[in-house]
């Protein structure tokens, strides 16, 4: 009877303290979703969510305009994150992709709005339903900002505050099914259709495989002097194709200068081989020619690490094979990624540039700044974000999504999530296009859309928490089976649409199957099953016309 008591007094003071409640959630959430049961684990999402239901079954509630600010930070990161690959990939070979990620997006929004009419669920489960199924968080925060703001009026009967309830408590039951299930499928589907991605990714990458280029750690720069004359009577023709990782950066100095050796010539003994590579590079290769001997001034001159984004006309559509960076430059590329998407990309010979790809090199700093004459722009030690920008790209997105025209009583515009993804979008393009434009790191980004999208989940938890068992009562069951549905039919037709129509590869294909779906959960398990980062050039292709078309479809489903 004292728990009884402590415990009523433990949420008797949370409801006078909103700020501690928040913070409780969003860190029981992220526990919560830490939890692993063999490989699977719910990720910080569902966990917010289910820590929200728990608390919103007692009457806890997030006031509006909170829940609006994390929408708003979460949608317009969405779209500053796709920009920079949006427009580039339409002109590109986006055409598939963008294929790809329509058919998956239309078969979502069929097969929810069949079942909300065959099951007569009631207004604004659709939209739960698909954002549930789809596990699509823009189709969420859409469908319930639309009631919000008055762009989709209620039908008679029900209030926007009832629908939005309903849009949040069939997301809610459905969420966690169609996380399973998404990955389950992912997982499985290969092994029933007898693909082997391993064998697959490896035939995919066979014509680079021998010289493809690696992602080092532990970067460093070192200087040996040749003392075994048995290197000597080697030429620099043969040491090359012997020796050379074809990535390393690797200078030859004599009697104080640094020289440029022929494939003809020879090392002499006393030569010092100055050499930013990985420390296995030292280990394995360079140990073989001599001593390492340690320099007169701190070899730190020689390891600046910068990054390059590729924005000169001339680079992109060029293969990392043809830069020959670490030959042509003296630099040594550690890392390529995609701008906005937080993902590393495979460093293959034929790897191909895209307009606001990262690379990420050490080398000495003219040595750097002559590559990033080449691709584009060098940014150094960037740790601010442009928060003129920022502020003033959420107001204009909002000031967007009030725009409509009216056609009798339907209201027609973007809406508060069409304006700040649009307004993302442009901006994050924008960007791409002058890296001094609309500065956002990586790592503040994260921090914003994260933090935006759980304060927004949060707000759903708490919303569906104090109905979502009379729900499940009533329709749990074949909801749940619907949100299945929803989850494993496009997949299926995706599949076969990329196979059949596109001809997709099936290691990129199952990559772009979790970028329309938006789920970075299942591409890991393909990634894994594979055994390559080949599928995130899949994944990345279909990401960014997922994350608009599904933020659209979250509206548009309302009116079914």
């Amino acid at each position: 009877m004292e728990d009884v008591d402590v415990f009523t007094r433990l949420i008797s003071m949370l409801h006078t303290q909103p700020v501690l409640t928040l913070f409780l959630i969003i860190g029981m959430g992220y526990l919560i979703g830490g939890i692993r049961v063999g490989s699977f684990s719910l990720g910080p999402v569902a966990g917010v969510l289910f820590a929200g239901l728990f608390l919103g079954h007692f009457d806890f509630r997030m006031s509006a305009g909170a829940q609006s600010v994390g929408f708003a930070l979460f949608i317009f990161s969405v779209g500053y994150q796709a920009g920079p690959r949006f427009f580039d990939v339409l002109r590109t070979d986006g055409l598939k992709y963008f294929l790809l990620a329509v058919v998956i997006a239309v078969t979502g929004f069929s097969v929810a709005v069949v079942a909300a009419q065959l099951l007569s669920l009631e207004p604004g489960m659709s939209a739960g339903l698909l954002s549930g199924g789809l596990t699509s968080s823009p189709t969420l925060a859409a469908a319930q900002e639309a009631l919000r703001s008055g762009q989709v009026k209620p039908p008679e009967g029900i209030t926007a505050d009832a629908m939005i309830g309903n849009v949040a408590t069939g997301y809610a039951i459905t969420y966690i099914f169609g996380l399973a299930g998404l990955i389950a499928v992912i997982k499985f589907l290969p092994k029933v259709l007898g693909i082997d991605l391993e064998k697959e990714a490896k035939a995919l990458e066979a014509d680079e495989e021998s010289n493809s280029a690696s992602q080092p750690v532990n970067v460093s720069a070192r200087i040996y002097k040749v003392t075994n004359e048995e290197m000597t009577k080697i030429p620099c023709r043969q040491l090359k194709e012997q020796y050379w990782d074809k990535a390393s950066v690797v200078r030859a100095r004599r009697n104080d200068e640094l020289i440029q050796l022929g494939l003809d010539e020879y090392l002499q003994l006393g030569d010092e081989l100055h050499i930013i590579a990985p420390v296995e590079f030292f280990t394995k290769t360079v140990s073989q020619f001599g001593e390492e001997i340690t320099p007169e001034v701190s070899t730190a001159q020689f390891e600046e690490t910068a990054q390059i984004v590729v924005i000169d006309k001339s680079a992109v559509g060029k293969i990392l094979q043809d830069l020959d960076i670490a030959r042509k430059f003296g630099v040594l590329l550690t890392k390529v990624t995609r701008m906005g998407m937080g993902m590393d990309m495979p460093q293959t010979v034929d790897f191909r540039l895209r307009k606001g790809d990262i690379l990420l090199v050490s080398g000495p700093s003219d040595n750097v700044d002559l590559l990033g004459k080449e691709l584009g722009h060098v940014e150094r030690d960037i740790a601010e974000t442009d928060m003129v920008t920022f502020a003033f790209g959420i107001a204009f997105g909002v000031v967007i999504g009030m725009l409509a025209i009216r056609v009798g009583e339907l209201s027609i515009g973007l809406g508060s999530a069409g304006g700040l993804l649009a307004s993302g979008l442009a901006i994050g393009y924008l960007r791409s296009i002058h890296p001094t434009f609309g500065r956002m790191p990586d790592a503040a980004r994260w921090i914003l859309m994260e933090f935006g999208l759980l304060l927004f989940m949060a707000g759903v938890g708490l919303r569906a928490g104090g109905d979502i068992i009379e729900t499940f009562l009533a329709a749990g069951p074949m909801l749940v089976l619907a949100g299945i549905t929803v989850t494993i039919t496009p997949i299926l037709v995706g599949y076969f649409f990329g196979r059949k129509v596109l001809k997709l590869h099936p290691v990129l294909l199952f990559g772009g199957i979790t970028g329309s779906m938006t789920s970075g959960a299942s591409l890991s398990v393909v990634t894994a099953a594979a055994k390559s980062p080949m599928p995130s050039l899949g994944y990345t292709g279909a990401y960014a016309f997922a994350n608009v078309l599904l933020t659209i479809a979250g509206s548009i489903i309302l009116f079914f």
